[in-house]
């Protein structure tokens, strides 16, 4: 916009003053971008209705006029070298990089900022445009492990530090032992020593500083008195890992119980010497990638112990360590112990989540067949089902649960589970479906399908628990009524559903649950509560913020008065156009959703409408249309 357009704009309006920069680098081909909509291109400024003309182009909005206040106060107005204007200006070269100079473009992005330095969300909101929202999660999250090793860009040690672009490369094995001489925090040096080990060629490139990595890492664990016993061991096998080459003989195997490495103190062997009644609880606090060298120098060190030790860590293990505990009794020729143990803590109902998602995810494989064959059985899934049940009722938090999540996804488990079942049987565990907490309405709907598949008289139980499918259209909303429906939302959660799930665990208290009347009233509410949980969200997820600065008053539409009249009678109507939860009728606010306001949207000043509101037929002439205040 030219400086004479802006100073009359200012002079009409002096509270835009303070964007007068802003307003005139509205030019014409300037690129600015929108924060639902993305790039757009400013096309024109049509002064006679004081509107900028925008062309939305990825968002399908050509033409698009909006007002110049809103465009300086929102838009952010775009140089000429930004990436998302090279990449409407230069797009083979910018799609060279996504393609095959990956790091180059995240230097690239990193130019275009203050001090050549950015933040994870200032990458991930450019890669968004750039890649689209289903896209650039993945790609952004492959190309983080080769931003490690450019020596260009700086990389974030935590998540609230900066990527940068330095002036001067170093390679990373310089920047780690930059920071590794410079602290004396004994967690922090084992950290950094690992991601030393971890670099490629690191050791041949750090040759000379192992003798004084040895020493800093060796008196740290041993003088630490914060570390636990699992970062300790941790922090002896970085050490032992990176220096190996200067200890380690030749002739001897690495990481055997023969090698010198493995005795150097403090020592693995010590430190799992001193915890083997607790091995269970350490196993759990060490890294994933050091479970299967416990449960191997356990074994190792501790031959008339391991066995009992073992299956103790797979007693309390999750995700990984449970695999790789039955890895490790398998390899050593204990099917039938794992096997007799499954099923035992199976029948005395002491069986944990992460060993029946094993059980679940393995049921087909042949390595474990002789363990799972006769676990997949009805008994199997009514653990689950109290799992997952006891896990809704005791979590604090709205998080998946991992066991519902496969019972829902996996639709060939209920009829595996089933096969050996009969109608009795799967009639309880349906009624025990109906009353689970870990499901929301739909899901439970989709699994009792699959039970009356195999038995039709199951229907019975679910008659009248009629879901409502969610639907997947955008609910234009206001900013008040937003914050409405999440305040009620924050309360089911944090209050109503907390307050049932404690009704729930005392009401199972008072006894046999088919005679006690507290815990079915329970039950209910939690079912009346869940459904209204399962609405809302639904509906946030739709939601979007409407906003009515860039209403249009040349027809009906959300944010507009229109004025009606009755041709016959000339009696005057005004109804006010708002988002899908502003109704109110007292005050004639209509949600667009509604059928009248449906019934008048689009229509212009001038046009004959005949509205039908609870059968009453009215014909009306609009007479004026209006922006709402």
């Amino acid at each position: 916009m030219t400086p004479e357009i802006v100073s009359k704009l200012i002079a009409e309006n002096p509270s835009l003053a303070l964007l007068r920069a802003k307003l005139e680098a509205l030019e014409p081909g300037t690129f600015c971008l929108h924060r639902s909509w993305g790039i757009g291109r400013i096309k024109s400024y049509d002064e006679s209705a004081d509107r900028v003309i925008i062309d939305f182009e990825d968002a399908g909005k050509m033409n698009h006029a909006m007002a110049p206040a809103f465009c300086a106060e929102k838009l952010e107005i775009l140089p000429k070298d930004h990436i998302l204007v090279r990449y409407h200006t230069e797009r083979p070269v910018i799609e060279e990089l996504i393609k095959k100079r990956k790091t180059n473009l995240i230097a690239e992005i990193l130019k275009g900022f203050e001090d050549n330095k950015a933040s994870n969300y200032d990458i991930e909101r450019i890669l968004e445009q750039l890649l689209g929202a289903t896209k650039f999660k993945k790609w952004w999250n492959a190309v983080k492990k080769e931003l490690v090793k450019d020596p260009r860009i700086g990389v974030p040690a935590k998540a609230t530090d900066f990527y940068v672009l330095r002036e001067i490369a170093i390679t990373p094995e310089e920047e780690i032992l930059e920071e590794f001489y410079g602290i004396n925090t004994p967690k922090k040096q084992i950290q950094l020593a690992e991601r030393l080990y971890q670099l490629a060629d690191s050791v041949e490139a750090i040759a000379q500083d192992l003798p004084r990595i040895y020493d800093i890492l060796t008196t740290s664990i041993k003088n630490a008195t914060k570390l636990s016993q699992a970062e300790k061991l941790h922090g002896i096998w970085v050490r032992n890992d990176l220096c190996r080459s200067l200890y380690a003989k030749p002739e001897i195997k690495p990481n055997s119980p023969e090698d010198p490495v493995e005795m150097l103190e403090p020592s693995a062997r010590s430190i799992i010497g001193e915890n083997l009644d607790t091995l269970n609880e350490l196993s759990l606090e060490l890294p994933g990638a050091y479970q299967s060298r416990l449960l191997q120098r356990l074994f190792d060190f501790y031959p008339e112990r391991y066995l009992d030790v073992s299956i103790e860590i797979l007693r309390t293990s999750q995700g990984k360590l449970t695999n790789e505990c039955i890895n490790f009794l398998v390899e050593h020729k204990h099917d039938d112990l794992v096997r007799e143990t499954l099923e035992r803590w199976l029948q005395d109902q002491s069986i944990k989540s992460p060993i029946l998602l094993w059980i679940v995810r393995n049921r087909n494989s042949r390595k474990f067949a002789k363990i799972v064959k006769n676990l997949i059985n009805p008994r199997l899934l009514n653990s689950i089902l109290t799992a997952i049940d006891n896990e809704a009722l005791q979590s604090e938090s709205t998080r998946r649960i991992q066991l519902a999540d496969l019972l829902s996804e996996d639709t060939e488990l209920i009829p595996d589970l089933l096969a050996e079942s009969n109608v009795e049987t799967a009639q309880d565990l349906a009624q025990s479906l109906l009353l689970n907490q870990g499901f929301g309405p739909l899901e439970k709907k989709s699994i009792f399908a699959r039970f009356i598949k195999i038995y039709p008289s199951v229907q019975k139980l679910i008659a009248g628990h009629d879901d409502t499918n969610a639907q997947d259209v955008i609910l234009w909303v206001s900013q008040s009524s937003l914050d409405a429906r999440q305040k009620e939302y924050d309360d089911l959660i944090q209050n109503q559903i907390p307050a049932n799930k404690e009704a729930i665990v005392i009401a199972r208290e008072h006894g046999d649950l088919r005679e006690n009347s507290e815990y079915k009233m329970a039950r209910q509410e939690q079912e009346t509560l869940m459904a209204r949980k399962a609405l809302l969200e639904s509906e946030l997820t739709r939601a979007r913020v409407f906003d009515f600065s860039t209403a249009n008053a040349d027809a009906v539409g959300i944010g507009t008065v229109v004025d009606l009249m009755d041709p016959g009678t000339k009696e005057m109507a005004t109804f006010i156009i708002m988002g899908a939860w502003d109704g109110d009728a007292d005050k004639n606010i209509l949600s667009y959703k509604t059928p009248l306001a449906q019934t008048l949207s689009g229509k212009k000043v001038g046009d004959e409408v005949v509205t039908n509101v609870a059968g009453h037929k009215e014909e009306w002439v609009i007479k004026g249309i209006r922006l709402a205040k």
